[in-house]
């Protein structure tokens, strides 16, 4: 009698159940509320049309062909030619064989300024395709300079000879 009672008992579970799931599938399509469309992002602020602005000699260097070993080093020259003066709130490389150095001082209006850029080539044979992304307070922000170049693996050390053997 108890297996009966309790295999009852399941089926009527079971049903209930079903019956619930197919209450909520089969609602009509116009009775499901549809979630309203997100709001349109903020306007971006506009650019100060007074904030410095970089003007570089030249915004990728091409180091050519450069042997493995000692650091690939160029210094990228600009002029602040805004009427704000820029800071330079930080500048980092691509990966960590980039390391730029940067002016901690503002650069007034007409003044220039250095970025020194050192790319490791010590067991980095083959093309160098760099970028340093400088982030300031200036129209072009953030920008990006660019190095290249190849590196030239060192030559192979010739393998040590072995020993001679005496014979007696």
């Amino acid at each position: 009698m108890k297996k009966v009672f309790i295999t009852f008992l399941c089926l009527s579970a079971s049903a209930i159940v079903a019956n619930a799931q197919d209450s909520k599938t089969s609602a009509p399509a116009a009775a499901v509320q549809q979630a309203p469309p997100p709001p349109p992002p903020p306007p971006a602020p506009k650019a100060n049309p007074d904030a410095g602005k970089f003007k570089f000699k030249e915004e990728t260097h091409d180091f050519g062909e450069v042997p493995e070993g000692p650091l690939a080093e160029v210094d990228f020259e600009f002029k602040n030619v805004g009427k704000e003066p820029i800071v330079i709130q930080e500048a980092h490389g691509s990966c960590g064989c980039t390391v730029p150095k940067w002016p901690t001082e503002p650069i007034l209006p007409g003044k220039k300024g250095v970025i020194h850029v050192a790319y490791t080539t010590q067991n980095r044979p083959g093309p160098i395709s760099k970028d340093v992304t400088i982030n300031s307070n200036a129209q072009q922000s953030p920008m990006v300079l660019h190095i290249k170049g190849n590196v030239k693996p060192k030559p192979a050390d010739p393998a040590p000879a072995a020993p001679a053997t005496e014979q007696k």
